[in-house]
């Protein structure tokens, strides 16, 4: 769409319209809660400020109306239209970087996703939370601490991630849990358990955000990876993937959520390859890695 200077609208048209953001803006000013009020009054002058840019049409208005509501009806339970929106516009990722202030040595944070499932099952130190998904099995190990490196005893372990088919167990529409659970780092912060080696897969596309990224030119698909969330009192929980190295979708993921502090080195081991907790896997191939987790101090 060709950008529309304010040089080339007459500016008796301008002043009509500016007298339009000063009347929305005036209409919060009674508003009691001084941050309700500057999140409206700043949302009015940008969303103004775009419509004014741009020189929206009615009809392009009308369309995005109608690609609000379909977003709203695919939306249920089970899937968040509306956050895979933010995810493909980057909004999510922003999000994520103002609420996650660097902080030392912390484990940078990246976006949430639409997939996390609350009351998933939990796992002793060593167990497998494929629960039957389909995949190369990955042994996942490593530490938890805080900026000063004491461990952290006891932290809550949230994992979950796609089976290799590229689905979550949330896609099937039964009543399947897998490829999630969660698990508490032992005595020395430590953690360890079976999961699967990640794949890329593709956002869900067959929806309004799926055809967004079509007419676009965009791919819906996104890097392999594993998701975590650890949280623990007094430290700033952290959301957080750790993604494949070598995956040739590093730097073109479709939720802009690849950082290079969190791509690790998945590495695969032959058939028969003894394991670290003496699993037997002689016909098949697994996978080992190794993330290390620092958490920020509360309120950071």
């Amino acid at each position: 769409m060709t950008h529309t200077s304010d040089a080339a609208v007459p500016v008796e048209q301008q002043d009509r319209e500016a007298d339009v953001v000063r009347q929305v803006l005036e209409s919060f000013e009674a508003c009691t809660d001084p941050r309700l009020r500057q999140v409206m009054q700043s949302l009015v002058r940008h969303l103004h400020a775009f419509v004014r840019e741009v020189r929206l049409t009615e009809a392009e208005w009308s369309e995005g109306i109608e690609f609000l509501t379909r977003a709203g009806h695919i939306t249920d339970e089970r899937r968040q239209e509306f956050i895979l929106l933010s995810d493909v516009l980057g909004v999510s990722m922003q999000t994520v970087a103002v609420n996650n202030e660097a902080y030392g040595s912390a484990t940078e944070a990246t976006v949430f996703g639409p997939f996390f499932v609350e009351n998933s099952p939990e796992i002793a130190q060593g167990g497998d939370l494929s629960f039957g998904a389909a995949g190369e099995p990955c042994w996942v190990e490593g530490t938890v601490t805080d900026t000063d490196g004491k461990p952290v005893s006891g932290a809550r372990i949230e994992v979950w991630e796609a089976d290799e088919d590229g689905f979550y167990d949330s896609q099937y529409g039964d009543d399947r849990l897998a490829a999630r659970a969660h698990l508490f780092t032992d005595a020395d912060g430590g953690y360890r358990f079976w999961a699967l080696t990640p794949t890329p897969y593709p956002i869900p596309h067959d929806g309004p955000v799926g055809a967004l990224l079509a007419a676009t030119g965009r791919s819906p698909m996104r890097a392999s990876h594993l998701h975590f969330m650890v949280g623990a009192p007094g430290l700033r929980t952290l959301v957080t993937h750790i993604f494949v190295r070598g995956d040739e979708l590093l730097d073109r993921d479709s939720v802009f959520g690849v950082k290079e502090s969190l791509v690790k080195d998945f590495d695969t081991q032959p058939p028969g390859t003894p394991t670290p907790d003496g699993r037997e896997l002689p016909d098949r191939s697994w996978s080992r890695v190794r993330f290390d987790i620092v958490l920020a101090p509360d309120g950071t």
